[in-house]
């Protein structure tokens, strides 16, 4: 009887859906702690009594708890209590379409401290992960999370934390369904806004009279959004993969060559040659490079001779590994990645303290205070059961960076490496942006790459760069990598004759889809000599030829973000 419900509130679910196309997408998200939930998005999606004002109705039990329904200032909410699994909360019975993308948000709190808590989806006995948030006591944190299926069915959803001593309240779920049409038209409805402008030409003449039919051509010269591809030694001296590169990107990292074992692999004896001369390379190419990186909290990638130091010895190694590579390059970086890794590893914390890399991002900024200091981390965006990682303990650790005190403040940024193993969990994805993105910091997905079978690859490739250049809070893209004749880490762009691969074909067919390549739009005035395109953001040439006589005129500009309302831009042929 419950799947036959579950199946007629699908097939009503569909129907609407007939009725009502292209649901828009909610983007918001709420980082900080309210004394009361707000209302659930979407209305709650196919939530059964998603604002819990009817009770239980729709919900109850899972595992060995205690479920009670309760009223507190005029809000209504469920507790789980008693529990003894991680599991033992409230739950609600959900069917799943294969081919849709559903995004998850929810209210919870917990009843003393703070605690993680999971949303969780169980399916045939399999569990997937729609996202966590630490929720904390005495006020309500929001959880918003993604999901995508593969086969159709019914489902358990429900809320998990490993801390069986604490209740957990929830609040205002919601569970919406997207199609992939849907999800699409949400990566144009962003891109029309966040990524392009409108541009308004009018031709006249030397008497100042409008000139219709004009012949106008506006070339893109470069992207403005910053697009790019690390890059490793083989290109110096490599003409034909310069050419491939920067025909291409307008932003790069050094895949080793200015990490510290590359710079300094005998103690004391720095060789910054490599470094330097890939970035006198760029530097002549226009392309701007990520410093990457200034200390990397791995211990299976430090200096061989950086391992043995300890106290002091190894404060002042890395007191003055900081001055070293910083003070070099300080002007000269788009921003710099300074602990590498930091939530996933600790070996300079383990040996010098918990407040290393508050120290390090202090000293960065005090040699180099104009550059964008990145946190950089993995599976973030990738793995959301990955805890160690989650948005949630991305933001609790910046906001320890954020406590520094120096004058003026940091200017921090939010590093995603974006390294994808299989089907990309795309609405996880975008979740996980909306809650890193209502800092307001600025959000680079670093190091783009995608681990799975060469027949789907370059698939899953194309819909993480889609779904990166899309969402509004982005502010760059570095895809790792293109070319190494040792091989790439998971993927390569091109061969060693800088033919495409498969990989390389979706990065051209998105540039050309967002102007880059050299991309040219065309068109004639109007009666009254007006010419009006949506242009992405760049750097342009407009070349207008008067339909009767062979003059002609060009006029260089360049369209961004504060474009909203451009006047026209008037050009005499």
């Amino acid at each position: 009887m419950k799947l036959l419900l579950l199946l007629l509130a699908f097939c009503c679910l569909s129907l609407s859906r007939c009725e009502e196309k292209n649901v828009p997408y909610d983007y918001s998200a709420t980082i900080e702690c309210l004394g009361n939930p707000n209302k659930p998005q979407y209305n709650g999606g196919i939530i059964v009594n998603p604002d819990l004002q009817n009770g239980s109705q729709g919900w109850s039990q899972m595992g060995n708890t205690k479920v009670d329904f309760t009223e507190f200032g005029g809000n209504k909410f469920v507790i789980a209590r008693g529990r003894n699994q991680s599991y033992d909360s409230v739950s609600q019975k959900v069917y799943l379409e294969k081919g849709l993308l559903y995004t998850f948000s929810a209210w919870l709190q917990v009843s003393k401290g703070n605690s993680p808590v999971r949303a969780v989806f169980k399916k045939n006995g399999k569990y997937k992960h729609a996202g966590s948030v630490i929720a904390e006591s005495k006020c309500w944190s929001m959880l918003k999370g993604g999901l995508t299926v593969d086969e159709s069915g019914p489902a358990d959803l429900y809320f998990e934390s490993e801390d069986t001593t604490a209740e957990i309240w929830v609040d205002s779920v919601s569970w919406q369904p997207f199609t992939q049409e849907e999800w699409s038209s949400h990566h144009k409805q962003s891109i029309d806004i966040t990524r392009k402008g409108a541009v308004r030409i009018r031709a006249v003449n030397s008497a100042g009279e409008p000139v219709p039919n004009a012949t106008i051509s506006i070339l893109q010269n470069r992207l403005g959004f910053p697009f790019g591809c690390s890059a490793g030694s083989n290109i110096l001296g490599n003409q034909a993969f310069q050419d491939w590169f920067t025909k291409r990107f307008t932003v790069t990292v050094f895949e080793n060559e200015m990490k510290w074992y590359s710079t300094e692999v005998v103690r004391g004896k720095e060789d910054y040659s490599t470094a330097d001369a890939m970035v006198r390379l760029f530097k002549q190419h226009g392309i701007a490079i990520r410093g990457h990186h200034i200390i990397l909290d791995d211990p299976k990638y430090q200096p061989s001779w950086v391992t043995a130091l300890n106290g002091p010895d190894l404060y002042n190694a890395v007191k003055r590994r900081v001055d070293s590579v910083v003070s070099r390059y300080k002007g000269q970086l788009a921003s710099w990645d300074v602990v590498n890794e930091n939530l996933h590893f600790s070996f300079f914390e383990n040996a010098m303290g918990p407040k290393v890399s508050y120290n390090v991002f202090e000293q960065a900024h005090a040699v180099d205070p104009t550059t964008t200091m990145f946190m950089n981390e993995f599976n973030t965006l990738e793995q959301p059961g990955d805890a160690v990682s989650s948005p949630a303990r991305y933001l609790q650790k910046l906001r320890e960076l954020q406590s520094i005190r120096v004058p003026g403040n940091i200017p921090l940024g939010i590093g995603l490496e974006s390294h994808f193993f299989n089907t990309p969990n795309i609405p996880y994805m975008r979740s996980a942006l909306d809650t890193l993105g209502a800092t307001g910091l600025p959000i680079w997905l670093t190091e783009v790459d995608v681990a799975a079978p060469p027949n789907v690859q370059a698939n899953y490739f194309e819909q993480v760069l889609r779904e990166g250049h899309a969402h509004p809070k982005v502010t760059g893209m570095v895809t790792w990598s293109g070319y190494n004749p040792r091989g790439c880490f998971r993927m390569c762009l091109t061969d060693g004759n800088f033919r495409n691969l498969p990989t390389g074909d979706v990065v051209d067919k998105l540039l050309r889809e967002w102007g880059g390549l050299r991309g040219k739009t065309t068109g004639l005035t109007d009666a009254d000599g007006y010419f009006e395109a949506s242009l992405f953001h760049g750097d342009y040439d407009l070349s207008i030829a008067h339909p009767l006589t062979n003059c002609t005129a060009s006029h260089s500009f360049k369209l961004t973000s504060d474009d909203y309302h451009p006047s026209p831009t008037v050009v005499r042929v």
